[in-house]
């Protein structure tokens, strides 16, 4: 979700560099141009860096968050390398069958089609 997030506010950002003249919208209000638009996201970024001060409480409950979820990953990553140290230690996978063909089988080295007409 962060992911989609972040993705979605560069993209943004690349759509106000580029040079297209839109002009003003229905209510008038003229486009913003790429400088504005990144001193408007500079000032943004910086009002979220100042949320702390306003509401501590939030932010301590993001550090919560942050560290379940270290942990959390920690976790998951100690589960999924036992789990690869298992299967690894246990050899090849030899119960699946393939298509392969029996080496006991003489293949002709031409075959002759019948033409079409």
């Amino acid at each position: 979700m962060v992911f989609l997030i972040r993705m979605a506010f560069w993209f943004s950002l690349v759509l106000l560099a580029l040079p297209l003249g839109v002009g003003p919208d229905e209510s008038g209000r003229e486009s913003v141009g790429p400088i504005q638009a990144l001193f408007a996201a500079r000032e943004a970024v910086g009002d979220i860096a100042g949320i702390c001060e306003r509401k501590p409480d939030v932010c301590e409950t993001g550090k919560s968050a942050m560290h379940t979820i270290t942990a959390r990953a920690k976790e998951t990553a100690k589960i999924a390398a036992a789990m690869l140290d298992d299967k690894s230690s246990a050899g090849p996978d030899t119960s699946t069958m393939t298509g392969s063909v029996p080496e006991e089988i003489v293949l002709p080295e031409t075959v002759t089609l019948p033409a079409q007409n």
